[in-house]
């Protein structure tokens, strides 16, 4: 995720989050209850405005682009932080905590980013059955004054230290050194996060965050079993796909009420699985979405709803990349202060004004193959000035949900739909 500074006079095209430091606005008797199932519930927000123009595959990190919302709200006042925690579920609708912001009556941030300081370091605890990184780098005009408490904050809570750049005269090799360091991050799998023109003399920060998992199945796909099989995009088309197989036994729960059902495939010493929601009918995944909650998910896929089952699954292997620009989906979701040059609060960054968000890019990339599952993702914005059967068939030939995270967590790494191979 990058994040760009910038003067509100002048435009920046840097497409990497802005993410502010600032002292929040929160009531005195504010508790969030879980860091994890506000993540989850942005994700499925973002997710539903982003199916509203994409009819194709959707990806992307919960975890990667709320994490940069955090780093943003830590620099934002007054409204503009307001709307942030309205966004991201920190803070309840109403009247009084709306005043309380405008008037920049702030408490200590201790609280959410407390958590998300936790948060980030659990998931980065190392482990030999999987690799699981999310790394956060600021890139600073050498020239431009930002606040030490802004610095020492983000440092302590996100891990992100401060490496000065010349913006001003040397643009193209700041973004080519910032570009590198994405590269570096993800392990050459997002190149070129930043494309030409993204920055410019006006740039003042980006910030970059990146979340990269990498994991084997427990029990690995068997090549010779890949055979090639049709992928229905819907009752009249369709297109022909690899087709993984194996008869294993699985996590399993079937949705009756729904027309879905669940699949946990575990990943190397079971601490992260990918669960997979199939809709029962080729068509079916379109009209269930609006009754799929965060809260419905995390309960689906709870041990004790799930159950130890023999299945028979087909599982395509798959490629998805995809890259969006959050500029406009944000605001819809109502966070439009921070891109309006004119209302925007970032004073919790530097002492000087006229900071507001530009641009804000999100890419991410997963493979799933025989062996196991590769996934990535980079996010940024711009600163300017039960059954009786004795096996379950899974057969993954037509439109459907999956994500990856922790057993027991509630948050979501990566979130997507894969519906047109």
């Amino acid at each position: 995720m990058t994040i760009s500074w910038t003067w509100r006079r002048k435009k920046i095209t840097s497409q990497y989050q802005l993410l502010g430091m600032q002292r929040l606005q929160l009531r005195p008797d504010f508790v969030m209850n879980s860091l994890g199932a506000a993540i989850d519930q942005f994700g499925f927000d973002l997710f539903k405005e982003l199916r509203k123009t994409n009819d194709g595959n959707i990806l992307f990190s919960p975890v990667g682009i709320s994490t940069a919302l955090g780093m943003l709200l830590l620099g934002a006042q007054g409204s503009t932080a307001w709307q942030l925690q309205q966004v991201f579920h920190f803070e309840k609708d109403t009247e009084i905590s709306r005043i309380k912001a405008e008037e920049k009556e702030t408490e200590k941030p201790e609280k959410i980013h407390q958590q998300f300081q936790k948060f980030l370091t659990e998931l980065s605890k190392p482990t030999n059955d999987h690799e699981l990184s999310i790394t956060n780098r600021l890139f600073g005009e050498r020239t431009y004054l930002f606040l030490q408490k802004y610095l020492d904050y983000v440092e302590k809570y996100y891990h992100a230290s401060l490496e000065p750049v010349d913006f001003i005269n040397a643009t193209e090799e700041s973004q080519k050194k910032i570009n590198s360091w994405v590269e570096s991050q993800t392990h050459e799998k997002i190149k070129d996060l930043l494309p030409d023109g993204s920055l410019s003399s006006a740039t003042k920060l980006v910030l970059v965050n990146t979340v990269y998992f990498r994991g084997q199945w427990d029990a690995e796909f068997k090549k010779e079993n890949t055979k090639e099989e049709e992928f229905w995009l819907n009752k009249d088309t369709s297109k022909s796909v690899p087709m993984m197989k194996q008869y294993h036994s699985f996590h399993f729960t079937s949705l009756e009420d729904l027309q879905a059902k669940i699949l946990g495939i575990p990943y190397k010493g079971n601490d992260l699985s990918m669960f997979v929601l199939l809709p029962n009918d080729i068509d079916g995944l379109e009209k269930i979405i609006d009754e799929i909650t965060p809260g419905k998910l995390i309960e689906w896929t709870s041990p004790g709803h799930m159950e130890e089952k023999n299945v028979n699954l087909h599982f395509p292997r798959f490629h998805v990349e995809e890259s969006y620009e959050l500029e406009a989906v944000l605001p819809a979701m109502g966070m439009a202060d921070a891109f309006n040059e004119h209302t925007a609060d970032f004073s919790g960054m530097s002492s000087r004004s006229g900071l507001h968000a530009q641009k804000f890019l999100h890419r991410s990339l997963i493979v799933a193959t025989e062996e196991g599952t590769e996934a990535t993702a980079a996010t940024g914005m711009g600163l300017v000035n039960t059954s009786g059967r004795d096996h379950e068939n899974f057969h993954c030939n037509h439109p459907f949900l999956f994500f990856i995270k922790q057993s027991g967590a509630d948050s979501i790494l990566f979130f997507g739909r894969f519906s047109s191979p």
